[in-house]
This record gives C-alpha cells, structure tokens and sequence, in this order.
C-alpha cells in the first residue's frame, strides 16, 4: 500500500512546484499540509507566498496574518506581509511590516532592501500626487491654445482674444481636475486589492426563500384538505 502523505512531504512537494512556478499545485500541497498540521505557521508563509504568486493578494494577507498569529516572534511573517502589501500598493503599511520584521532580525540585507524599496514608492506616490494634476492641466491648456490658433487662422471673424482666453482656462481647468479624479480612483482600485471578494448573497436569498415558504405554508386536516381539492385550490 502507497503511503500516507505527511506535512512535511507534502511541504517538500510544494517546494518544488514553487521552484517550478507552479503555485497553484503549491497550494493545494500546503493545503493538504495544513490540514494536517494547522499550528504550522512555515505552512501559511509558504502558501502566502504562491497565492501572492498567483495575484490572490487577500488570500495571501490572510495566510501572513495567520502566520504572524501562530509565531508573532518570528521575523518571516513580517516580512511576507510587506510583501503582499508592496504588491496591492499599500506602501505605508508595507513599511510598518518591513519595520517589525527587522526588529526581530536586525541588520538582514532583505528587509533593509525591501524597506527601501517600499519608502521610495511613498515618496514617488505623493510626487505623483502633486504633479499629475498640474500635468493634466498643462495638456488642458496646449488643447486651449490649439482651438485659439486654429480659431485665429482657420475662421473669417476670429472669436474675441479674452473669450478664447476663458475657453482655455476652462479646459486647462477641466484637464486638471481629470487628472486629480483619476488619481484618486487609481488609489481607490489599488486600495482595493486586499479587501475580501464580495458575497453575492445568493445562499443567504436562498435561505430567506426557504424561510418565507416554510412561514407562508399552511397545515389543513385531512377535511379541509378533501374541501380546497375539491375546489381546484390545491
């Protein structure tokens, strides 16, 4: 008879299809291997590690949660929670993990780069902040110019210089203010990527029909029963 896998076969088995980019066999070994071990916090930092992979950035989180609760001392599961927080483009709370992370091993060259890493994109975040706008305003008012010139050149009774004025900064203002709503929506899809996917409420219509039928049924006697059959109402 073929043996039973064991948390740490089937660890070793998940290794190699990490090795071999194949995460999505990664996890269901270190599901299986949690199963049997779920104390096993390297178990949930592995399959952190191929879900974050395979772009599963709020199964990832849960697995690096669960691994700092089960080892709270241990600096890896800091460390693969930046991670997956770098990845979904929280940089501030990347930083916070790689900080805590390097608490707990203090002088480790990949925690130092990787906190690096992660300030350099708060400071390019914010730039990017300021000067998207301002960039989107410039476009608006090269467009502005353009309708001037071409009103000036292309038309017989060119429209009056100040209202041409006012047209364009209308647009230059109309260009900024794209820009600074794209910005935010960029932040709030990217802010987005570690919420939970969302319950569509199916089980929960399905149990409140089940509900409604069993509170709407009504018991007749056997009389009673003979009567509305009789009458075509059953």
């Amino acid at each position: 008879m073929e043996a039973e896998p064991t948390p740490d076969s089937l660890k070793e088995l998940g290794n190699k299809a990490v090795q071999e980019k194949k995460y999505t066999e990664a996890i269901l070994h270190y599901t299986h291997a949690i199963k049997l071990t779920p104390t096993n916090y390297a178990l949930y930092s592995n399959r952190s590690f191929a879900f974050l992979k395979e772009n599963q950035y709020y199964l990832a989180i849960e697995d690096a949660n669960e691994t700092i609760r089960l080892c709270p001392t241990w600096a890896k599961g800091y460390f693969r929670k930046g991670e997956v927080e770098f990845a979904a483009h929280h940089y501030a709370e990347a930083c916070q993990s790689y900080k805590k992370a390097l608490e707990l091993q203090p002088g480790d060259v990949k925690i130092i780069e990787a906190l690096n890493r992660a300030s350099k994109e708060i400071l390019k975040d914010h730039k990017d902040d300021e000067t998207t706008p301002w960039l989107g305003a410039g476009i608006g008012l090269i467009v502005g110019v353009c309708i001037m010139i071409s009103d000036y050149i292309l038309t017989t009774n060119p429209t009056h210089p100040i209202l041409m004025s006012l047209v364009t900064i209308v647009i230059a203002m109309i260009g900024y203010g794209l820009a600074r709503s794209y910005r935010y929506f960029t932040k709030c899809s990217k802010g987005g990527l570690l919420e939970p996917p969302p319950n569509l409420g199916f089980d929960d219509e399905k149990d409140e029909t089940n509900e409604a039928e069993t509170k709407t049924h009504t018991r007749y006697s056997k009389s009673q029963a003979r009567q509305r059959y009789k009458k075509g109402k059953l």
